[in-house]
């Protein structure tokens, strides 16, 4: 603590450095470790987004790639992930991401660096509760229809306009939740992170172990195949490329850490703690998920002959009926196939795939609640600092439960709009996702690029610090940034036509277009970047 600054009782070292930044607390500050790591671990989740791109990064180019990809991605980002646990513990504000652009950068480049970090965070988080509603919908789907019997025996597979009432209804229900005083969120959190955990190993676990037939270790690690005549892909680089999207698109969301720590106890400690902790908890259990749902892929003995004209059972390694619009589950969601086959082979019913998939539909549910709050915090921050049209709307605090509740139904208000081309378009997810991962991920790239150039002397290290590490680390991970910004504008299917266009690359450009244009006309002139609402008496920041 500065010498002259006063004392009054014993105030959290991350209060004091809040303070020192030039922000009075005025959220409660609550929340343990545990319940901001439960937090952070909700919005990575197991689940969410391993489940709705298993299927397409199977297709691409095999198991080998899909499996081996997990552990690539996950090198790369550990160095993501460090380099913002040291960012974290030195600027521990609700901010986070954009206010760390600002005061790294530096005065002359801090406002730009803030207004494009600020605006790709804030795209990238509202584009994410997009994609746990539409995932989340899709599972809901499946159950639906094999709770009424199946694709082959009639059972029911809801129509675009009630998968959009799901959509829809979804994102209210967060928000709803959301308007609630924090101690309930973090309640439910705590309930999620059980509640994936457990469930993650019963399903890692039982699956394998319920399926009449798993495919053999060579197949699941080394066997790589295109799938030219389904994606219209047939060069083998591109092929594994696309395949590891999954991936990528799962393992990001550990800043959520960062948007709670203005609320969160001792956070210059504990923010970077729950970064770090959220990335390995999730490495470990997705590759798991990964090698259970492909082990457990069902296949139809053939007989083959020998050099010797006898018969030898082999298994046909063929997972192009997981995609046949005619199956059980009509093609359209492949774990849910993978689920039915292993339990309707050993059990002659859908019991057992219908409760595994609620399972993983509560991971969507609370994903996408944690990804709501994130969302409102950053808009919230924003709003704060005068970044936002009507900004004195979106940062009022609800007098009562002490929540940004006007921010979280702007959040609600713009990712149900954003959904409301599912009624006719066919590739609203792939568009969504390519938004959210770009827009998310894009953020983490500025303030790590400015920390990256920033001179040593002008940087003020919390508990956790790289030290001479700190460069490396950084172009390390920058680079793995902008290579995974950048895949994911590629197309995805070809002959690119309306049905496969990944229309991601207009939303986006239009969309940043216009925040740039304004910038240039308008927001230059005024905006600075994160403004103080303390005054710093004693000390410089």
């Amino acid at each position: 603590m500065a010498h002259g600054q006063p004392r009054v009782g014993v105030m959290d070292s991350g209060e004091k450095r809040l303070n020192e930044l030039g922000y009075k607390q005025e959220l409660r500050r609550e929340m343990t470790l545990f319940k901001t790591l439960a937090i952070s671990f909700s919005t990575m989740t197991l689940f969410t987004g391993i489940t709705p791109l298993y299927g397409s990064s199977l297709l691409y180019a095999g198991p080998a790639t899909l499996v081996w990809g997990w552990i690539v991605v996950t090198f790369f980002t550990w160095f993501v992930g460090v380099a913002m646990a040291e960012i974290c513990s030195s600027f521990p504000t609700t901010g986070s991401l954009y206010f760390w652009a600002a005061h790294l950068a530096g005065p002359k480049w801090g406002p730009f660096a803030s207004w494009c970090c600020a605006w790709l965070e804030t795209i990238g988080l509202i584009a994410g509760i997009g994609t746990q509603a539409y995932a989340g919908s899709q599972t809901l789907q499946s159950i639906i229809l094999l709770c009424t019997g199946t694709n082959k025996d009639g059972g029911y597979y809801a129509p675009r306009w009630l998968f959009l009432c799901m959509y829809m209804g979804l994102t209210i229900i967060w928000a709803v939740l959301n308007t609630f005083a924090l101690e309930v969120i973090a309640f439910i959190d705590i309930i999620s992170i059980w509640w994936q955990v457990i469930g993650g190993l019963a399903i890692v676990i039982m699956l394998p172990l319920v399926a009449l037939t798993t495919q053999s270790a060579s197949y699941v690690f080394t066997h790589f195949e295109t799938a030219s005549e389904s994606t219209g892909i047939s060069n083998v680089v591109y092929a594994a490329i696309l395949s590891v999207l999954v991936s990528q698109y799962s393992l990001y969301g550990y800043d959520a850490a960062a948007h709670l720590t203005e609320e969160t106890k001792g956070a210059d400690k504990n923010g970077p703690i729950a970064i770090l902790s959220s990335i390995g908890i999730i490495s470990i259990f997705g590759w798991a998920y990964i090698l259970a749902l492909t082990f457990s892929i069902q296949s139809e003995p053939k007989a083959q002959f020998g050099c010797q004209g006898r018969v030898q059972p082999k298994l046909l390694q063929d997972p192009s009926y997981l995609y046949d619009p005619t199956n059980e589950t009509a093609g359209a969601f492949v774990p849910a196939q993978i689920l039915y086959d292993a339990f309707h082979g050993r059990y002659h019913n859908a019991t057992g795939a219908i409760i595994l998939l609620f399972i993983i539909w509560g991971s969507f549910f609370f994903g996408g609640l944690s990804i709501t709050t994130s969302a409102a915090r950053v808009v919230y921050a924003l709003s704060r600092d005068e970044g936002i049209p009507f900004s004195s709307i979106w940062r009022k605090v609800h007098p009562k439960h002490k929540v940004p509740s006007n921010a979280v139904w702007l959040c609600a208000v713009i990712c149900i709009l954003l959904g409301l081309p599912i009624l006719k378009v066919n590739v609203v997810f792939t568009a969504i996702t390519s938004i959210c991962t770009i827009g998310w991920v894009g953020g983490y790239a500025v303030p790590i690029f400015a920390r990256m150039v920033m001179a040593e002397k002008n940087f003020k290290p919390g508990p956790f610090y790289l030290g001479k590490a700190r460069r490396p680390v950084c172009l390390v991970a920058f680079l793995w940034i902008c290579y995974t910004c950048c895949v994911f504008l590629l197309p995805t299917f070809y002959p690119i036509t309306w049905d496969t266009f990944n229309y991601a690359p207009v939303a986006l450009g239009v969309g940043l277009g216009l925040i740039m244009l304004w910038w240039m006309l308008d927001a230059r002139k005024w905006f600075k970047g994160p403004v103080r609402n303390i005054d710093i008496q004693n000390g410089k920041v």
